[in-house]
């Protein structure tokens, strides 16, 4: 649950997410998803309840308000204008003390299957709203954690791009198997690529 002052903006939220699965979760603007997908990412803390993330022998691990533990993408792709898409790409990496060469060998691996080859030493300005996108999912994936919160990633794209993203990353999620909570207002796109829907309603939101 959490309030901003006298408003209540979630109650009672209780859900769960399996290994390997995508799960949506549906409302309208303004209903709370965003404010959920920062208390899990650990951004707020929330009034009540917490977030609890299976570790690799089983046992589920308070992660509440911890920063780092799940990877975000907002709705904007946020890459840094002045690098190129390999670096922009590899920041996870580079962040974490990798060196640059080897960041870059290691993001390069993955541009065939994100749709990126020959992309590496151009400039986001260079690329299409899609591809950007593209490239701030594959970086969302090399932070390497088990769980990726996407926050309408498709909604800035028009529709015939969308359409074909949606395609896209259904064929790439069957591929790295990333367990994924997926924020849409859109029932088609919900439809199309979660395994299962949660429909968050009200005020505050259930």
């Amino acid at each position: 649950s959490k309030a901003y002052g006298d408003k209540e903006i979630l109650k009672d939220i209780d859900f769960s997410l399996e290994e390997g699965e995508l799960v949506c979760l549906l409302g309208v603007s303004g209903v709370g998803k965003t404010t959920l997908f920062n208390i899990l990412s650990g951004l707020t803390k929330p009034d009540s309840g917490s977030v609890k993330l299976k570790d690799s022998n089983g046992e589920f691990q308070d992660i509440t308000e911890k920063n780092g533990e799940l990877s975000y993408m907002l709705q904007k792709d946020l890459l840094l204008p002045n690098k190129y898409v390999i670096d922009n790409v590899a920041l996870p990496l580079t962040i974490s003390g990798m060196r640059k060469k080897e960041a870059r060998e290691i993001a390069s691996s993955h541009f065939t299957r994100f749709g990126l080859e020959g992309c590496e030493k151009k400039y986001p300005v260079q690329l299409s709203g899609g591809m950007r996108q593209r490239a701030a999912l594959l970086r969302t994936y090399l932070c390497g954690n088990k769980v990726a919160l996407l926050d309408e990633p498709f909604s800035a794209l028009d529709t015939i791009t969308r359409t074909s993203m949606q395609e896209w990353y259904l064929e790439v999620m069957e591929d790295i198997k990333m367990s994924t909570i997926f924020i849409t207002h859109d029932i088609d796109e919900a439809i199309l690529i979660s395994d299962r829907i949660y429909i968050m309603k009200g005020s505050p939101a259930s």
